[in-house]
């Protein structure tokens, strides 16, 4: 029986499971919204990857927000995200210089270069994944439809993003004026940035290497102003090709975050 490696991450929105071999060469990796039923969910991926992989033992770990009492339960090793996170860049990706992700209800920032600088914000879910989810169901829409409309972008509103009723405040007299959905779509991600940059990096400028995970990946249109916002702050162009690294546990596009651009 073959025994290989095995990551489980469950976090406030989705569950995710990443099998892989010795080399870390990826074998099974999948990304499902639990819809707060976080077992059945779990039990699921399982399932799904012991039908592809056939008969084997896996050597688990296990992290996430939601993932302390389930950890106990099952008797896995618990990994804190944000050190998960920069442990797995540290072999992957050692020339990350600072990694941003945005899950479903915190963000994290991490700086490399110049000594190891972890932040998360602690206060509320604004400028978060289910923030987007929010923004979304106002335009009535989903995240990647939110991502496919920003492609197509003109105009950026100014949004507030540190709480989604204030957001919604500043998009309904935008929707009533008759601003297009592409518009609104590239602000609410806009708004997403200045979140991040103002809330998180503070005053510290992102470096030329960086890497973008969570919503950041999924909905392309946040990483790329992300990208231009932090090119701005370095005062160089922001059409600068700047490397993008994608975790081990997003190379597969969730079902439910697919493009449908086009």
């Amino acid at each position: 029986m073959n025994t290989y490696r095995a990551g489980i991450d469950v976090g406030s929105t989705t569950v995710k499971l990443v099998v892989t071999d010795e080399n870390l060469n990826i074998l099974y990796g999948e990304y499902r919204r639990h819809c707060a039923d976080i077992q059945p969910a779990l039990c699921a991926l399982l399932e799904d990857a012991a039908r592809q992989l056939g008969g084997c033992a896996l050597r688990l770990k296990i992290t996430g927000s939601g993932s302390i009492n389930l950890g106990k339960a099952l008797g896995l090793g618990f990994v804190q995200e944000v050190a998960a996170v920069a442990a797995a860049l540290r072999l992957t990706a050692p020339q990350t210089d600072v990694a941003i992700e945005l899950g479903g209800e915190d963000a994290k920032i991490i700086y490399f270069t110049g000594g190891l600088d972890e932040r998360m914000n602690g206060i509320c879910a604004g400028g978060t994944g289910a923030f987007i989810d929010q923004m979304a169901a106002l335009l009535q829409t989903d995240a990647a439809g939110l991502d496919c409309a920003a492609a197509e972008y003109k105009r950026i509103y100014p949004i507030a993003a540190r709480c989604g009723v204030f957001a919604k405040t500043d998009i309904q007299p935008l929707i009533n004026e008759g601003a297009t959905k592409a518009d609104l779509a590239a602000s609410i991600f806009q708004a997403v940035v200045n979140q991040t940059i103002s809330g998180l990096a503070a005053s510290r400028y992102a470096a030329a290497w960086r890497f973008w995970a969570g919503r950041c990946i999924f909905c392309r249109s946040c990483g790329r102003l992300l990208s231009a916002r932090s090119a701005s702050r370095r005062k160089t162009s922001s059409s600068r090709k700047t490397p993008i690294f994608l975790p081990l546990s997003a190379r597969r596009t969730p079902p439910e975050t697919q493009s449908r651009c086009g």
